[in-house]
């Protein structure tokens, strides 16, 4: 049930993308929801995102921008070492110009730049381009 909580809000944000919507509300709600939305939020793909209620079982509302082409959730969640980031990520991303995998790392969770950048791995919880 927790794997699902991640993938169900991100298919949830590609679904509003491709309607057009401008923002999307997604519950349950997680910390691992909020620190993925948080990378994505840096990496310029949404504008912002509010999170209402996290005691109970809150809701967080997005504001989009139409830039995610395509967000997924790993449900196995794969171990991956830092020597092994740069493999994984030609395999997954379309491309090598866009699109960002994000690990859970003992450092917190990181794209995969930053976690090259600090040479850790961790599990991959997902990706978004």
């Amino acid at each position: 049930m927790g794997r699902r909580i991640l993938n169900d809000a991100l298919r949830s944000i590609v679904n509003a993308e491709k309607r057009g919507k401008a923002t999307v509300e997604l519950r349950p709600i997680s910390t691992v929801i909020s620190s993925f939305l948080n990378i994505m939020k840096n990496r310029g793909y949404i504008k912002n995102f509010e999170i209402h209620d996290p005691h109970k079982v809150g809701r967080i509302t997005v504001e989009l921008q139409g830039r995610v082409n395509d967000c997924r959730a790993l449900t196995y969640r794969q171990d991956i070492k830092a020597k092994d980031i740069e493999k994984y990520k030609t395999v997954k991303l379309p491309t090598r110009q866009w699109g960002y995998v994000v690990i859970s790392t003992p450092d917190g969770v990181l794209d995969h730049e930053d976690a090259i950048r600090r040479n850790v791995g961790g599990q991959v919880l997902g990706y978004f381009h």
